[in-house]
This record gives C-alpha cells, structure tokens and sequence, in this order.
C-alpha cells in the first residue's frame, strides 16, 4: 500500500528533531585525554637557588674573613677577595676560558676555608650565558675520582651574581699571583 503524498509531508512534519547523544562525546573525550597523558614528556628542569645581592640602604661593616669573589672578564677569569683585591688571575686558553685551573684554585681555597659556602660571580655586561653557567658549575662543585667512581664534592654552592667592576687598567698590570699559585697562609684568599 503507498501512503498519499500528504500523508507522507505530515509525516515529516510532525517528526521530532535529532538528539545530541553526549555520552558517547564525553567516552571520546575521556579515551583521548588518557592517551594525551600517557604519551605527554614530562622534562624534568633543575632549578638553582641563586642568592641575589639585596639592595644596601646603609652601610654595614663586612664580617672579618674570607669574600671570595669570581670575576669573568673577555680575555681572563680573576679570583679576588672583596676587602684585599685579586688572589689569582687565569688567562685564557686557546680554546676559551680555562675552567679546570678556576676549579684546582678554588680547591686549594676550600681547603684553606672549609666552612666557607659563599661566593659571588661577577660578570661583564656582555658574558654569554653558557659562559655563566659553566663558571657557576665550576664555583659550586667539582668531580672527584676516575672511571666509574666519579663523585662530585662541593666547593662554594651559595652563589650570588651581579656585575663586574670596570677595569681602567690592563689585566697585566695587575699585581697577582699566577693561576697556579696557593693562597698565602698570612692572607685571606
């Protein structure tokens, strides 16, 4: 039997609309924010925590002993002590900034000072951030051992940035010891 035109349009009519089913969204959803989190790299970023210089408002006498300070000049790295001046003076090799004799000095200065943890890297105002970052990793620790047994013992790990002091006059000109010297016994490195 065929139904009349009419009936059909009315049919039509009279029809409810469609449905949004969300249930089966909301198991969509859910499947694909599973598989987002399980394949999702999580990095894991190691924070260092740096002691900033505060600003002074008045003047306070400095502590007696030992204010080491890491100078990182173009052409030189300079170990000084804030109150008597420059202990050490490294000149750069060929191949850039001599970082093991900064770390052979500054091991010879913890020994002189073993409770000392405090240092201060005092950079020029255009010293590359990796340049930054391997002095600091050189001033806070250093690798002890060979091979497989290789461990790392700590030197100056509180460390404070801020900026170099100019320079009026050549590096050479600077009455320092050697890079390979020792620090005085009679005077604070």
């Amino acid at each position: 039997m065929r139904r009349s035109y009419q009936n059909r349009k009315l049919e039509r009519h009279s029809r409810k609309p469609a449905e949004l089913l969300l249930v089966p969204m909301i198991d969509i959803f859910t499947v694909l924010v599973t598989f987002l989190l399980m394949t999702a790299v999580f990095s894991r970023t190691v924070i260092l925590q740096l002691n900033l210089p505060a600003s002074q408002t008045e003047f306070k006498e400095p502590p007696p002993g030992l204010q080491l300070e890491v100078m990182v000049r173009k052409d030189l790295l300079q170990v000084a002590d804030r109150n008597t001046g420059p202990l050490a003076t490294i000149a750069n090799t060929s191949a850039g900034y001599n970082y093991e004799a900064l770390t052979e000095y500054l091991k010879r200065v913890k020994a002189k000072f073993p409770e000392k943890t405090d240092a201060s890297i005092l950079l020029e105002a255009d010293t590359p951030y990796d340049t930054l970052v391997q002095v600091m990793d050189r001033v806070r620790v250093f690798e002890a051992g060979e091979g497989a047994s290789v461990a790392q013992a700590e030197l100056f790990p509180d460390i404070s940035i801020g900026d170099a002091p100019a320079t009026d006059s050549a590096p050479a000109a600077n009455a320092s010891p050697a890079a390979g010297a020792a620090p005085a016994s009679g005077a604070n490195p």
